[in-house]
């Protein structure tokens, strides 16, 4: 095997080491450290850690100022498959990956006391997943991204189905089921398209993505494996109507899965629709805007409306992130450059600010043992430090100026708004039904009468906690104060794609022009 390799930033496969450092780190902990809490625990705040710094470094020696593919790494795999280990970023996969090792980071000192049985299965699941995470934001080649893909789903399996609440195994089962139905629908279509871009018949199928960009598929082709591909990636976002797994696996899933969850996995929607659907089936895409914009402004109120009849609080945090993710897909598939810079900042925000929410909940949930939002009130005097926190967070996920989420739902918004102005009329009422369920939650929360007097005799948050939640308060006033640093990151790849698709829309530009006009309002 011979590595190609273009590391001129750094000199060392840093894609590789940073992916698979959390496994190696796993497998020692499983070897050598079974009985020695202590050992794991530090072993697992070690390897996130490495991680996270190499990520950093990756970040510095970015090139900020091209679309390419940075950081290759090429190596013959399966020859006979004509599979190849194909790692490379750009500025779309660069700032997730950074949100995965801080997330990463974050959990497991969060974790620290709040596990109580089969402790080092826990933190090796969660080393185990980080490792599927970052390959799969890594990976060239469509066979090794599906690889990734589904590594991620068994570590995420156990965590919820064994350290999960009450009917984690019914949560487990059914996120398991329907992200596996859309792997197949994806897995058909990755084999389908693989041999029919082949040269010749006698050639290997083709699952690099560099070659695949460039073969052409007819019409038909294109629209059966763009629906394959598009539903394995709207149920991860996950978009209505295929989000029905989503409440279920956050409320049972123990805190730092929901962190992961709703932070990291459900990003992985949305960057797959960028990443492979955009590129690889450009006529089908422009042809499915006007439907899927459609499903994006329901998603947006329909997730709002459901979060403010919630009464536990992590349900209502979880139906948020529907609503949310709706400003993604609308971001996306309004196809324009500033539309698309905001759904990923829009990606990055609310893995930053729902993380953080959900790891507030389980705080909570570890001094209260309820998630009830009756039974909760007037928690602001005994937990001042976690009210500040709380309405920072609050504050964040509504979209105040000065925070990272009103600066992506506002860019995604002008982008909606510049391809059709009554849906995104419509899409702005998510942001102020997103303002009612949120106040009116942290109101009763912390500011109604006080339901038991024995909650004053509980601690507020610990240093420890505190850690945990800084580095994303700090992140969120980065990317809401300056959000060029992130902007400049993401343009040239937004660009390039933009740039991509625009003969593609004005192919189709008279189909959509009356869609639109149906619609009130067209391009």
């Amino acid at each position: 095997m011979t590595m190609y390799s273009f590391q001129s930033q750094i000199g060392f496969p840093i894609l590789s080491v940073m992916t698979f450092l959390p496994t190696l780190g796993a497998v020692a902990m499983l070897l050598l450290m079974r009985g020695r809490p202590r050992l794991y625990k530090f072993t697992a705040l070690a390897a996130t850690g490495a991680t996270f710094i190499l990520s950093l470094l990756m970040l510095a020696k970015f090139d900020q100022y091209t679309a390419d593919f940075q950081f290759i790494e090429k190596v013959n795999w399966i020859h006979r498959l004509g599979a190849s280990y194909h790692m490379g970023v750009d500025g779309i996969s660069v700032l997730l990956i950074l949100l995965t090792t801080l997330l990463s980071l974050i959990i497991i000192p969060a974790s620290w006391n709040y596990i109580k049985d089969r402790e080092l299965g826990f933190f090796a699941s969660f080393l185990f997943l980080e490792t599927g995470m970052l390959g799969t934001f890594c990976a060239r080649d469509l066979l090794l991204f599906y690889v990734f893909w589904e590594i991620m789903l068994i570590p995420m399996y156990f965590i919820i189905g064994v350290w999960g609440g009450p009917r984690r195994i019914y949560a487990a089962l059914k996120f398991f089921l329907f992200t596996m139905a859309g792997s197949v629908l994806m897995l058909v279509a990755i084999v389908g398209i693989a041999y029919l871009a082949r040269p010749n018949q006698y050639a290997p199928p083709v699952f690099d993505l560099d070659q695949l960009q460039n073969a052409v598929f007819s019409f038909p082709v294109q629209m059966a494996a763009f629906l394959a591909f598009f539903i394995a990636f709207a149920i991860k976002v996950p978009m209505w109507p295929l989000h029905t797994w989503l409440p279920d696996a956050h409320v049972e899933a123990p805190t730092a899965g929901s962190v992961i969850l709703a932070g990291v996995l459900l990003k992985m929607g949305g960057y797959g629709i960028i990443r492979f659907c955009i590129p690889l089936f450009p006529d089908a895409v422009a042809a499915s805007i006007p439907y899927i914009l459609i499903l994006s402004i329901i998603a947006i109120i329909y997730g709002a409306l459901v979060s403010l009849v919630q009464k536990d609080l992590k349900k209502l945090v979880a139906y948020s992130s529907v609503s949310h993710m709706g400003f993604v897909t609308g971001g996306i598939f309004a196809f324009s450059v500033i539309g698309l810079e905001g759904a990923l900042l829009v990606m990055f925000s609310h893995g930053l600010l729902t993380g953080a929410l959900f790891l507030m909940v389980g705080f909570m949930y570890e001094r209260l043992h309820t998630r009830e939002i009756s039974a909760m009130g007037g928690l602001a005097s005994p937990f001042p430090v976690m009210a500040a926190f709380l309405l920072f967070f609050t504050l964040g996920s509504l979209g105040l100026p000065g925070l990272s989420g009103f600066i992506g739902e506002f860019l995604s918004l002008l982008g909606l708004f510049t391809y059709n102005k009554a849906m995104a009329v419509v899409a702005a009422a998510g942001i102020i039904l997103a303002a009612a369920y949120l106040l009116w939650m942290y109101l009763r929360v912390m500011f109604t009468e006080t339901r038991d007097q024995k909650w004053f005799r509980l601690s507020d948050l610990s240093l420890r906690e505190i850690a945990s939640l800084a580095p994303l308060a700090g992140l969120a006033v980065w990317v809401g104060v300056y959000p060029n640093t992130f902007i400049n990151i993401i343009h040239p790849s937004a660009s390039h794609l933009i740039d991509h698709m625009s003969p593609y829309l004005a192919q189709h530009g008279d189909f959509l022009t009356r869609i639109f006009a149906s619609l009130g309002g067209g391009r």
